[in-house]
């Protein structure tokens, strides 16, 4: 599986203290790459900003953005899906571990968000699923049970939307990637983000600056005080990346959609100057298969969108070790079931024979069951 599976080979918990021992040592490098808000957080706001851009831009600026066509018939949406969640605009947003302009295959999403638009309330939330989460995947044709995350590696964009909708039973047809530089760059082109660290938080996220400084080539401060305050790029997604406080990994993925909320509320109060210089910035850093004429039948519609709500999916895991370390939903199906029942409002949903199918695959290879 090459270089992007080689740090998953131990128990997260007995990873998380190897790291916290070489803290200011090992978080160099090659731990810059796993920065979890690499994020998407670019994207939900990316219409904002072409709607600050205007018309006269339009054109344009949608021609820097990297498209890539998905095949509909192959990413697992079933025909009572797509009726029951006709009313949902379910957009994935994804953070991969690449660096430079690559979001080929042999990329881990090490951040996934689903932006679920209600098309009748433009009211949105943001849903992550943690990467680690123990699902059905493709790999060179077969299905396997693996981390949720080597979906992207394994087969791309395509690949990751088939492992949602299939386990999920989800509509995602649409998705928006972003990498590592992405998000320093749109951050630092939009004057930062206003952002409250905690005292648990501060404790930690200096170490994190100065990795992400070194792997990414730029340059920012120590944070020296709590409260609300602007980050830059770089301590952004350093904040993003702490995961020693309470709450862990689960914690973390919250942290990112604070971010992502964030720079929505930001983006609105943009100057004309300023959303060209950030649509500049970003729009080439961005993979999408959204067509330039959907982007731009959203503009009038933008203004009423309002982030409503962000949770993290799975509800309830517990971790287990095979050949490496995995977040077992328990189950599957009860996971599935209080999704749609909490974000699609389906009080009486009943999921999927392909999800009663998987989960009790998951309990058969792990033993958890309750």
């Amino acid at each position: 599986m090459g270089k992007h599976f080689m740090d998953e080979e131990k128990d997260e918990d007995v990873y998380q203290i190897k790291i916290k021992k070489q803290h200011k040592n090992t978080e160099k490098g090659n731990k810059g790459r796993r920065i979890l808000i690499r994020t998407l957080i670019v994207i939900l706001m990316i219409f904002a900003v072409l709607a600050g851009i205007a018309t006269c831009f339009v054109g344009d600026k949608l021609g820097k953005i990297q498209k890539e066509n998905i095949d509909e018939t192959a990413i697992g949406i079933s025909n009572e899906t797509e009726k029951a969640l006709s009313e949902y605009r379910n957009i994935a947003l994804l953070g991969i571990d690449s660096r430079a302009d690559d979001y080929g295959l042999g990329n881990r999403s090490d951040c996934i968000i689903i932006a679920s638009i209600n098309q009748k309330t433009k009211n949105i939330k943001l849903i992550s699923v943690y990467r680690d989460t123990y699902m059905q995947i493709e790999e060179s044709g077969s299905e396997r049970l693996d981390k949720v995350t080597h979906a992207y590696s394994y087969g791309g964009a395509q690949n990751t939307l088939k492992a949602l909708n299939t386990n999920l039973d989800l509509n995602i047809s649409e998705y928006v990637t972003v990498n590592f530089d992405a998000v320093i760059a749109a951050v630092n082109a939009m004057g930062g983000v206003n952002i409250d660290i905690d005292s648990s938080e501060l404790k930690y996220i200096n170490d994190y600056i100065d990795a992400t400084s070194q792997s990414s080539g730029v340059k920012s401060s120590h944070i020296t005080k709590t409260g609300t305050q602007t980050l830059d790029g770089v301590q952004a997604v350093a904040y993003s990346r702490i995961r020693y406080t309470a709450g862990g990994d689960y914690k973390r993925t919250e942290r990112m959609r604070t971010v992502v909320t964030a720079m929505m509320k930001k983006a609105k109060t943009l100057s004309i100057t300023k959303l060209n210089s950030l649509a500049d910035t970003i729009l080439p850093k961005i993979s999408t298969n959204i067509s330039s004429m959907e982007i731009v039948s959203l503009i009038p519609s933008i203004a009423s969108f309002n982030i409503t709500e962000s949770l993290g999916w799975p509800y309830e895991t517990q971790g287990i070790t095979l050949d490496r370390w995995y977040g077992v939903p328990i189950t599957l199906e009860s996971n599935v079931l209080k999704l749609h029942q909490e974000a699609f409002g389906q009080e009486d949903y009943e999921v999927s024979d392909t999800v009663k199918t998987i989960s009790n695959q998951i309990i058969k290879k792990t033993g958890y069951n309750n």
